[in-house]
């Protein structure tokens, strides 16, 4: 494995947890928006991610990268209430809201900030590590 691929690796992983913080994001900030139907219900928005296994058969060189291969709607569902007063009711008198669970995203929101934080550290050392290679001719 070439030392620079390193740099490629972090950088992947950076991107996927930065993904996954805005889809975090997202979903907190629609936890409470109400609708009137099921379809116009916002429904919780997870990323999907895989490894991308480069030269699996060359032991040197077997890198690993984080691919996103897209993202998906929470099939959980969506959260009826009976409120015959409130304006979006339907005409049964239910409001519909997101199937977003707080306590999961924000348990999301810490493991993809810790990840990203992983991830800077890993290329900070990498970084400094070729630094001083290249210090060694001095």
């Amino acid at each position: 494995m070439s030392s620079f691929s390193i740099f490629d690796i972090s950088g992947s992983g950076m991107n996927a947890q930065s993904l996954r913080l805005n889809l975090v994001a997202s979903n907190i900030s629609n936890a409470n928006s109400v609708s009137s139907s099921i379809d116009q219900t916002y429904k919780s928005r997870q990323p999907v991610f895989a490894a991308e296994l480069k030269n699996i058969m060359d032991k040197q060189n077997a890198a690993s990268k984080v691919n996103v291969l897209g993202v998906v709607e929470s099939q959980a569902p969506t959260v009826m209430e009976y409120a015959p007063n409130h304006p979006m009711a339907d005409q049964s008198g239910y409001i519909y809201k997101p199937n977003v669970n707080i306590v999961e995203e924000m348990a999301n929101m810490m493991s993809a900030s810790r990840s990203y934080q992983n991830n800077v550290e890993v290329l900070n050392t990498a970084k400094e590590l070729v630094l001083q290679t290249l210090r060694i001719g001095q």
